[in-house]
């Protein structure tokens, strides 16, 4: 079918709007947008526009940590070689080797700039999680890393002198010119503002969203992804969706993330009869990458008949436990679990976006003027697999490098304050009789029941038809709220994320076709790339 996606969402015209001027507009407010902020040379004016508070991102809810080579027993060559073994030949082996070699440096830059790690005798606390080989994971607070990393890079970051923040404030659209991006469009309280930069970084982070069981935070819904393709920028690997394996299970309860530093501790995974399930399924057992521990979870729980797994940590010193999971310890008594003595109910939940706009290793994106860093992007570094504690450093080292390069690209430029002719008409829709609850709420379960763990042709296409059908009737109409612009950018992110699963036959890391289960290098050997104009 015709690709129906409208350029802009919305009616607007440089005459009936506000305008704004900066050198550097960074979209997004987690860790990748802040560290491309301190990237920026102080003689450029900065934006940031996030679309809730700067504290609520994917970052801030990172609960195991951030990988570096920190300790004399390991090596760059060690987490290189753990990288590659779960992204597979997918991974870009110079992205990989280069987001590794800076990991230390940008990790001493973070306990610089205030943020606190965990220690033991004075030393940096070094955990392991699934997929290393060595104990290389930072943490903080215990399970609250990405928190602590946030504060400490929000409190600096407020510092700059070049800085302007828009907190709550939605982007509608990219602004594109003669094949450049222009800035973007956005939406503050109730005034549209048309902001011109001279060099724009999308920072949005993630899309699980998408999903009715998802660890991210109710702002994850792939605004970036759609933002970008809607510009003309290429997208890639988007059937690459990671799903962490344990989130904990309560019915009617919001779905928390239970690290997988519980099972680099020793936690283990049993089924509803109490049985040690992991060992049929990978010798590394509970250390398995996370795509092998979520397809055995899925596998043991579809055998067993039962909605859940558990993870059991009574084996563990109880006092050790409540220590290093305090987050996790709270959260879990609020429902009458006691980590240290109970099974802790846990399924897959979607993740980490592996797929999104294809950036060079400078966070150059193929769009003139556009640059990206985070989980908004496919780098090269995950592969068809992320490993864990990889994506704050992804973000830290491609954060500093984009915001390093659209500074540099926008000091060569002359300023320039005068709005462009870009427009877009009004056009009459009937968008008042749809229930866009109901319709995002039955794209979730669908993602959930279709394009979830496990992955096969018919399926699909029954997906594919369904998001289509919705599609006809959301896409042409112009919305006035954030919940309508939110279905939009889903409903474009789910169509390609759907065509892509169905594209790949063969199953290859997080993309699992039970239909073609094994994997095919003669033929799928290769990224898949996405953009309107192919």
């Amino acid at each position: 079918m015709p690709d129906i996606t409208p350029r802009y969402l919305v009616p607007f015209h440089p005459k009936n709007v506000a305008h704004r001027f900066t050198d550097v507009l960074i979209i997004g407010g987690g860790l990748a947008g802040l560290r491309a902020a301190n990237a920026v040379d102080p003689s450029n004016s900065l934006m940031i526009v996030t679309k809730d508070q700067l504290q609520q991102s994917n970052s801030n809810y990172a609960q195991g940590g951030i990988a570096g080579v920190m300790h004399p027993k390991d090596n760059f060559e060690n987490h290189i070689d753990d990288t590659l073994t779960a992204g597979g030949s997918l991974c870009d082996q110079d992205i990989v080797a280069m987001v590794i070699k800076e990991a230390p440096a940008r990790i001493h830059e973070l306990i610089q700039w205030g943020t606190n790690f965990d220690k033991d005798a004075g030393k940096l606390s070094l955990g392991r999680e699934g997929g290393h080989s060595h104990h290389r994971i930072l943490h903080a607070l215990g399970d609250a890393t990405g928190k602590e990393i946030i504060r400490a890079m929000i409190q600096w970051t407020r510092k700059l002198r070049n800085i302007t923040i828009l907190e709550n404030t939605f982007t509608l659209d990219l602004l594109t010119e003669d094949g450049a991006c222009r800035g973007a469009l956005i939406r503050q309280g109730e005034d549209m503002i048309m902001v011109w930069a001279k060099q724009t970084i999308l920072c949005t982070g993630g899309a699980g969203q998408l999903y009715r069981e998802s660890t991210n935070p109710p702002v994850a819904t792939a605004d970036g992804h759609a933002l970008a393709f809607r510009a003309g920028a290429e997208l890639s690997d988007m059937e690459f969706m990671q799903f962490h394996p344990t989130v904990l299970y309560i019915a009617g309860s919001s779905r928390n993330l239970i690290t997988e530093a519980m099972r680099g501790e020793g936690a283990y995974l049993v089924d509803n009869n109490n049985y040690r399930f992991m060992k049929e399924f990978d010798d590394r057992g509970e250390l398995a990458p996370r795509d092998i521990v979520s397809q055995a979870i899925v596998s043991q729980m579809k055998k067993t008949r039962h909605p859940c797994v558990y993870l059991d940590l009574s084996h563990l010193n109880p006092s050790y436990v409540t220590n290093r999971f305090p987050g996790i310890a709270r959260t879990c008594e609020k429902f009458g679990i006691n980590i240290t003595s109970d099974r802790i109910p846990v399924r897959p939940g979607a993740h980490y976006m592996i797929g999104g706009v294809t950036v060079d290793s400078s966070g150059r994106t193929t769009l003139p003027g556009l640059w990206a860093a985070g989980e908004v992007t496919a780098s090269g570094l995950h592969g068809a697999n992320r490993l864990a504690s990889n994506s704050l450093l992804e973000s830290l080292v491609f954060g500093a490098h984009a915001g390093g390069g659209a500074s540099s690209a926008a000091t060569e430029m002359q300023d320039h304050y005068e709005a462009r002719q870009i427009s877009n008409p009004h056009i009459a829709s009937t968008n008042e009789i749809m229930d866009l609850g109901d319709i995002t709420n039955s794209l979730k379960s669908l993602m959930w029941r279709f394009v979830g763990v496990r992955r096969k042709a018919d399926t699909l296409k029954e997906a594919l038809e369904s998001i289509n059908r919705w599609r006809r009737y959301v896409l042409p109409a112009q919305f006035t709220s954030l919940q309508g612009w939110e279905l939009q950018n889903m409903l474009t992110v789910a169509r390609i994320m759907v065509a892509a699963a169905l594209q790949r036959e063969e199953s290859r890391g997080v993309h699992l076709r039970i239909d073609f289960p094994e994997i095919d290098d003669e033929k799928w050997n290769q990224r898949q790339r996405i953009s309107r104009s192919g």
